[in-house]
C-alpha cells in the first residue's frame, strides 16, 4: 500500500518533531547536569582558596590546637581512616553475602519479601537514627564504648542496605543464559556463583561499595551521637608491633575523632582563623571522598576489560 504526498510529509513532520523534543530534553538535562557540576566545583573552589594558607605539611602532622594557626588535623584524618577500614572491614562481606543469597539462593516467599522492603526502607533511614541505635545497643548494652571499632559498627550498619542492594543489582544484570551455560555444563549453584555471577558482577558491586563508603566518610550525625571527641591531641595505639604476634587490636578501643567532626568544631568557633582551617579540612574531605571514587572507577574499567563474556 502506497502513501500519499500528504501521509509522507506528516510522518516526516512527526519525525522532525521529536526529534526537536528530544534535542530539547537533552539539552535541558546537560544544562542541568552542568549546573550542577558548576556549583560543586565552585563551592570546591572557594574552599581551596580561602584555605590556601593552611595547605601546609604541619597542617597534615599537627595535632588540633587552641590557636587556629598551630592547629591540623593529624588525629582527624587518621581517625577518619581507623573508621573507615572498621566499616569496611564489616559492611562490604555481610553486604556482598547478604545480596548473593537474597538473589541466588533465598527461596521466593513472603519472608523474603518482607526482607527485602525492610533491606529499601532502611536504605532511607536518616543517620541519626543509626546513631541512637548504636549508643543503645553498642555503647550501652554491648559496653563498647565511644571508640573507634563503636563508629565502625554505626557506620557499618548505615551503608549495609546501600551494599545490598547494589550487589543485588549488579546481579540482576547478569544474562541468564550465563547461568544456564554453566548448569548445563554441570557446574553446581555454588561453582555458578562464584566462578561466573560474582567476577561478572563485581564492577557494580565495587561501585555500590565505594558510594556506600564515601557517604560514610561524611557522616556527622551518627558520630557525635555516639560520642566522638571533638578536640583530641594523641592517637590510637598502633595496629602492628614489633613483638608477637605483631598484631594490636587495642586501637579498636580507642577514643577518636574524624574529619567532620573536627570541621564541625572549627566552623562552631567565632574566629575567622578557624574558618579557614575548616575551609582547607574540607577540601581535604572531599578530595578523600573524589580519591575514592576515582580508584572505584580505574577498578571497574580494569575489571569490565578484564571479562570476557
Amino acid at each position: 500500500m502506497s502513501l500519499s504526498a500528504s501521509e509522507i510529509a506528516a510522518i516526516r513532520a512527526n519525525i522532525a518533531a521529536r526529534k526537536t523534543r528530544d534535542l530539547i530534553f537533552a539539552s535541558i538535562g546537560i544544562l542541568c547536569l552542568a549546573v550542577a557540576l558548576l556549583t560543586i566545583a565552585a563551592l570546591f573552589a572557594d574552599m581551596i582558596i580561602t584555605g590556601w594558607e593552611r595547605f601546609r605539611p604541619g597542617f597534615f602532622t599537627d595535632f588540633p590546637s587552641r590557636k587556629a594557626i598551630q592547629a591540623g588535623i593529624l588525629s582527624a584524618w587518621v581517625g577518619s581512616i581507623a573508621v573507615m577500614v572498621v566499616t569496611a572491614v564489616v559492611a562490604v562481606p555481610l553486604g556482598v553475602a547478604a545480596g548473593i543469597w537474597l538473589e541466588e539462593y533465598a527461596p521466593k516467599h513472603w519472608v523474603t519479601d518482607l526482607i527485602e522492603i525492610n533491606i529499601n526502607n532502611l536504605a532511607g533511614v536518616p543517620s541519626i537514627i543509626y546513631g541512637l541505635l548504636a549508643l543503645g545497643l553498642f555503647v550501652y548494652t554491648f559496653g563498647l564504648g565511644q571508640s573507634i571499632q563503636t563508629a565502625g559498627l554505626t557506620l557499618a550498619l548505615l551503608i549495609l542496605p546501600v551494599v545490598i542492594v547494589a550487589t543485588r543489582e549488579a546481579i540482576r544484570s547478569i544474562p541468564q543464559m550465563i547461568r544456564e551455560a554453566a548448569y548445563g555444563l554441570g557446574a553446581t549453584r555454588w561453582q555458578t556463583v562464584k566462578d561466573h555471577i560474582v567476577p561478572y558482577s563485581l564492577p557494580g558491586i565495587l561501585t555500590g561499595i565505594i558510594i556506600g563508603l564515601s557517604r560514610a566518610i561524611g557522616e556527622t550525625a551518627p558520630i557525635i551521637t555516639i560520642g566522638a571527641l571533638t578536640f583530641i591531641a594523641f592517637l590510637p595505639p598502633a595496629p602492628v608491633t614489633d613483638t608477637a604476634p605483631f598484631l594490636n587490636f587495642e586501637w579498636l578501643k580507642a577514643p577518636f575523632t574524624v574529619m567532620p567532626i573536627q570541621i564541625f568544631n572549627w566552623t562552631s568557633r567565632p574566629d575567622a582563623a578557624f574558618h579557614q582551617n575548616a575551609a582547607a579540612a574540607g577540601a581535604i574531605l572531599v578530595a578523600m571522598t573524589l580519591t575514592m571514587n576515582a580508584i572505584a572507577i580505574w577498578l571497574r574499567y580494569r575489571l569490565r576489560k578484564n571479562i570476557k563474556w
